[in-house]
């Protein structure tokens, strides 16, 4: 038996509830996975407007006619298309890149997909200003995915240039950079395909980041996000917007959009 000197306790043990209480409560201390940066390639657009602003959004009723859409990326998977389409939904933009490192590898079911069942389809490039060039980002977007064809079903690409789910903000770029990075993917995708891209943006962050830049919208259509009863004031340039995304409803059903028109305006875009 061993021998204890006079003036010391005895080790207390804790009991099995205890401990377990223990190491439930450095779990807890540890930081959180989510808030980790994502992995690259898994940004969709509307990330870093759910961020900031929410993901609910409901619009007001309007006298106008508008037309309904979704967006979506890889967190879809395969989509029921049929039932999108019996839903009311009659275009539709996938996710085809992001950066020059990324393709999304569910594009081909949810592109021909969307068009199979009788929608307006188009791609969209998730940009990421600070890994490569504009050019080189239009180049890898209309090689995998983002190019235009004059079916009449086939809608001009867009470029989604939003909040960095990876770092700074503004991508570590001032004003004048952001927008020179802008007109360098624009007109190389204009000079690839015939058609201005859509800049799809939030006002806060194309504010922000661009510093209200105005040039850009004689020539580029605007696609707003917004979670709220309105699209809110647009950026510098834009009189109106031509599609607005209304909501972020996460991963099921794709992020949900209004076209500003009826189905005969989305089918002059595509037509170019």
């Amino acid at each position: 038996m061993p021998v204890r000197r006079p003036g010391t306790a005895r080790p207390r043990r804790l009991p099995a509830a205890g401990i377990l209480l223990t190491a439930l409560a450095l779990l807890l201390a540890l930081p959180s996975p989510a808030s980790a940066a994502p992995a690259r390639g898994s940004a969709w657009m509307g990330m870093g407007v759910a961020a900031h602003d929410g993901r609910g959004g409901a619009p007001a009723a309007t006298a106008a006619v508008q037309t309904e859409g979704v967006d979506v990326a890889s967190y879809q998977g395969s989509v029921d298309w049929t039932t999108l389409w019996n839903s009311g939904v009659r275009w539709a933009y996938t996710k085809a890149t992001e950066g020059t490192y990324y393709t999304n590898p569910s594009f081909g079911q949810q592109y021909d997909g969307s068009y199979g069942v009788g929608m307006i389809r188009g791609a969209y490039h998730f940009a990421t200003p600070d890994t490569t060039t504009g050019a080189a980002q239009a180049n890898y977007f209309v090689d995998h995915g983002g190019g235009w064809s004059a079916d009449g079903r086939t809608l001009p690409g867009v470029l989604d240039v939003e909040w960095n789910p990876y770092g700074d903000a503004c991508y570590g770029m001032t004003a004048s950079a952001m927008t020179g990075w802008i007109a360098d993917f624009l007109a190389t995708y204009r000079a690839r395909t015939g058609r201005d891209a859509v800049i799809y943006t939030a006002t806060s962050w194309w504010t922000q980041c661009t510093g209200d830049h105005a040039g850009f919208a004689s020539a580029s259509p605007l696609w707003i996000a917004r979670y709220a009863a309105d699209p809110g004031t647009l950026p510098a340039g834009w009189g109106y917007y031509t599609m607005w995304q209304y909501t972020s409803t996460g991963p099921t059903v794709g992020d949900h959009d209004r076209f500003n028109g009826a189905l005969d305006r989305v089918q002059a875009l595509a037509n170019g």
